[in-house]
């Protein structure tokens, strides 16, 4: 884990022995389950460190993350990157969604072996809480690494801002054209023009699509449950 402990130095986090060992211990215990269960197509642990590690911290330069409090993940899948950072920041509340089950079963015995009491799981469609007085609007950040275009992910992460808080979709190089396309979507979303950061890893690829909540998101959205992914607005 060589490579992370130099990520964590460089950021003046915590990177002695104790600290990259729960690093460690939950990509082992991911590793261990996706023999039973499909967490990760990444198998190998050096590219685990770089491409699902190192890369779900790169967002923690962003001025938004540094301010939220409480922090939404949806479509966590094997809890990326919703446990890495809650790991290094433990003065934040994280809610890890996804839709299968299993996954966040798994997920939740994880954070349970690793400690992380500011950790709590909901297996939900992204589409059904975000009604509920609860979870609507009530988060300083919502970030997804969703393989989902990114129309579709404002639909389902933007109801979940509250105003002034952002939304961060994890997001490669190629997605430039993608990016433009969701403006529309973005605005009748109440969200301000995206702003992309450009991540100090290069083994992930990953840009940060970072977009403000200006103002409250229209009730009609999102729409039900597998219209957003059918229908991009």
């Amino acid at each position: 884990m060589e490579k992370l402990k130099r990520f964590l130095e460089q950021k003046g986090l915590p990177a002695d022995t104790h600290a990259i060992g729960r690093y460690q211990l939950y990509m082992e215990e991911v590793l261990r389950r996706n023999e039973t269960i499909n967490l990760t197509a990444i198998r190998v642990p050096e590219e685990f460190e770089e491409k699902h590690l190192i890369d779900s911290l790169s967002i923690l330069d962003f001025p938004g993350f540094e301010q939220a409090g409480r922090v939404l993940d949806i479509g966590t899948g094997a809890g990326l990157p919703g446990i890495p950072l809650a790991i290094t920041a433990p003065d934040k509340t994280f809610l890890l969604m996804d839709s299968v089950g299993k996954k966040l079963t798994a997920v939740s015995e994880i954070a349970l072996a690793l400690g992380l009491n500011n950790v709590q799981v909901l297996h939900a469609r992204a589409e059904d809480p975000a009604s509920d007085p609860a979870y609507r609007e009530t988060f300083d950040l919502v970030v997804s690494r969703a393989v989902a275009n990114l129309s579709t992910l404002s639909e389902y992460c933007l109801p979940y801002v509250r105003e002034g808080g952002w939304f961060v979709a994890y997001k490669t190089l190629s997605a430039k054209e993608e990016i433009r396309q969701a403006q529309r979507a973005i605005r009748l979303l109440g969200g301000a023009p995206a702003q992309t950061l450009q991540g100090d890893v290069p083994e992930s690829g990953h840009i940060l699509v970072c977009i403000e909540k200006v103002r409250r998101t229209p009730p009609a959205y999102p729409r039900k449950a597998g219209t957003p992914a059918k229908d991009p607005l």
